[in-house]
């Protein structure tokens, strides 16, 4: 029997979307309460398929089309036998009782709780790898948070761990990769006064935004990683450091500003959230709530980005122009796009790719195509907003000279930009709001990429009325817009799964939809007032990355597995986890889709979670762990021998701060409470989950 929890707090103590209002405060600029900003007529998927007739028996058959056209892949086969497990759920067949559990799943699930912990199952141990503040570059000292200082942050591993990337080096050695996606300045600071912030607490704060690479050793008969301080390889990027602006926008007028009159040059990178790896040897990272730390906005200078007309939280703007946008109205711009950044060179110029579009990416993941052509899927992380993916036109080039990791570095700069629009396959009375499934057994449908802007080397072009190619990669949701994509809610990560090329989108909630005038539920978001997301299973054409259309389904429906509104992919419910707020994922070797939660609803901390997308328990969700008070779980990397997380915001709730906290990890009482990474591994030596 599952362990229920009743739920934790009061409204006056956190937001609607699961989150403490500190958290709320600090990470997003309280973006829920304030109004929505997508107010465009978008017409509702439901109203586009009201008394149309049921398109399943079409998209089946193409689905079995692709199948045998493709006959002999490793990608269609699996999606094929995916298929029939989804079929079979759904029929009412009862699943093989004896089927056993898939290899990388094979763990005791833990069980939901509110320890100050990171709780995992039995048989697993764990480290903390590396926490915030500590140096790993040359010359930044031991960690002194009673002395802090802007100059000792900047070599020392920054705030608010968010994506992780584990990329190869030598030996036991790796390049662990993190983003810092904000800052806390209560939990950071002693006696902080958020009214008059001091220029070095500013400056502090400056240096704890951005990126950390740092190598680490691993231990050869554990998952252990330690990290190696000053390896020549150990890298800062903060909110000062300088980017080079790439693809169609760069050089435009609406990036130029006055210390940049060429823009093609920006300083820092901030909030960033998610991410990817490349098959090049890079990581990408998204830049999500930029528009907080920006002052002073007006309608004129907004469009759509929810930037405020006063201060901002943090006061920025007091200490440098550049985050007022009444000085400044152009700097914003320059924030907002998708991060290239190249871990084994320390002496490159991290890169924002304007061809992949401005708006509050949640990260940027790849699939090739089967010439080597790279597509870039990537979500906007706002209610009622869309997801993308960018189709480059430009091959990758295998080998590690110069030249060639140069022209990989550009690939993300030529190539088509789209956005989803998708359609639901039955009657719109059948959708009521409340998540009951219609009468098919499923929500899903079609849909199709809408091109917005094309890049070339000889220049953009525009695929929308009324907008020029720079205002799309600038304004991309006033594009997006236009073209009447589907409202979402909260697409955030977005992943392929490399064994069977399907494509996961966490949509991690939305409790205004449905609600006033806001959209109502429609088949690909199907439940009014959502406070726990979904998980939506998207597979392309001929499951070509490149296709102009798609099959689509949810493929989890999150919340209380006793709640009639929840769905596992048609697995019985009796005895999976609970799950709410789904926001990174990631695959293991295996294909299993994992999932870290944000915001989480049902009593428990936030946690990880494994689930099968084929065969016989497909959709058996079991949790892997959870962590502490107040702390969010990212950056999930899923290996053979051991699991990575990134631990943010502990302690973060509404009333704690430095002299009264809310936790006391990762090191105890009477010390700071510190976002942090860790390392989960088996006892005895043996794969994860085997």
């Amino acid at each position: 029997m599952r362990k229920l929890l009743p739920l934790i707090g009061s409204p006056s103590e956190s937001h609607p979307g699961g989150r403490s209002a500190m958290t709320c405060r600090f990470r997003c600029g309280d973006a829920c309460f304030h109004e929505v900003p997508n107010t465009s007529t978008n017409e509702y998927v439901g109203d586009v398929i009201a008394g149309a007739l049921s398109r399943r028996s079409v998209m089946r058959a193409a689905a079995v089309v692709t199948v045998a056209t493709a006959a002999g892949t490793a990608v269609n086969v699996a999606g094929a036998q995916g298929a029939e497990a989804a079929t079979a759920a759904t029929s009412g067949h009862p699943r093989p009782s004896h089927s056993s559990v898939p290899r990388g799943l094979r763990f005791t699930a833990v069980e939901p709780n509110t320890a100050d912990a990171v709780t995992i199952p039995g048989g697993y141990s764990q480290n903390v790898v590396i926490r915030w503040g500590e140096p790993i570059v040359k010359g930044a000292p031991a960690f002194d948070p009673e002395n802090q200082t802007a100059a000792a942050q900047a070599g020392q591993f920054g705030y608010n761990n968010d994506f992780l990337a584990l990329l190869p080096l030598h030996g036991n050695q790796k390049i662990l990769v993190a983003n810092h996606e904000y800052t806390d300045e209560i939990l950071m600071f002693r006696g902080y006064d958020a009214a008059n912030p001091t220029r070095e607490q500013v400056e502090i704060a400056w240096a704890a935004h951005g990126l950390s690479a740092v190598v680490v050793e691993g231990d050869r008969r554990t998952g252990k990683l330690t990290p190696v301080p000053r390896h020549p390889l150990n890298r800062r990027v903060t909110a000062t450091t300088e980017f080079r602006i790439t693809g169609p926008a760069a050089g435009s007028d609406l990036l130029k500003t006055s210390t940049d009159p060429t823009g093609r040059k920006a300083f820092g990178t901030l909030n960033n959230c998610a991410g990817g790896t490349t098959p090049w040897g890079t990581t990408l990272h998204g830049e999500e709530n930029f528009n907080q730390y920006f002052a002073n906005a007006s309608s004129a200078t907004d469009k759509r980005y929810g930037i405020g007309t006063g201060a901002s939280e943090r006061k920025w703007e007091r200490f440098d122009k550049r985050f007022d946008v009444a000085q400044e109205p152009n700097e914003v711009h320059r924030f907002g796009y998708v991060v290239e950044f190249d871990p084994y060179d320390p002496s490159s110029t991290p890169r924002k790719h304007t061809a992949l579009g401005r708006f509050k990416h949640e990260g940027a993941t790849i699939r090739l195509t089967s010439d080597g052509r790279p597509v870039a899927y990537t979500g906007d992380d706002e209610r009622f907003d869309y997801f993308y993916k960018f189709v480059s036109s430009k091959r990758m080039r295998h080998g590690d000279s110069r030249s060639v990791r140069e022209h990989n570095l550009s690939l993300l700069d030529e190539g088509t930009l789209y956005v989803a629009k998708l359609t639901g396959d039955s009657p719109a009375i059948e959708i009521d709001g409340t998540g009951k499934l219609p009468a098919d057994g499923e929500f899903d449908g079609s849909g199709t990429w809408i091109p917005l802007a094309t890049a070339t080397a000889k220049g953009a072009v525009s695929h929308v009325e009324g907008m020029s190619a720079e205002e799309v990669f600038v304004f991309t949701r006033l594009a997006g817009d236009k073209v009447g994509a589907t409202k979402m809610d909260r697409p955030e990560d977005i992943e392929p799964n490399p064994k069977t090329g399907k494509v996961y989108v966490a949509l991690t909630n939305n409790t205004n939809r449905g609600v006033g005038t806001n959209a109502k539920a429609d088949e690909p978001n199907p439940r009014n007032a959502n406070k726990h997301g979904h998980v939506l299973e998207l597979t392309e054409r001929w499951n070509r990355p490149e296709s102009t259309s798609f099959a689509w389904l949810l493929f989890l429906v999150a919340g209380d597995p006793d709640d009639p509104a929840t769905y596992f992919a048609g697995f019985p419910k009796d005895d999976v986890s609970q799950i709410s707020c789904p926001d990174n994922v990631a695959f293991d070797p295996h294909g299993n889709l994992w999932i870290s939660t944000d915001g989480a609803q049902l009593g428990s901390h936030d946690g990880l979670f494994g689930v099968a997308t084929q065969g016989a328990r497909r959709g058996e969700l079991k949790q892997f762990l959870t962590v502490p008070k107040g702390a969010e779980t990212c950056g999930p990397v899923i290996g053979e021998r051991q699991v990575l997380v990134a631990v943010q915001h502990p302690g973060e709730i509404t009333g704690a701060t430095v002299e009264a906290p809310a936790s006391t990890w990762p090191d105890g009482p009477g010390t700071y409470v510190r976002p942090a990474v860790v390392a989960v591994w088996r006892k005895d030596g043996c794969d994860i989950g085997s």
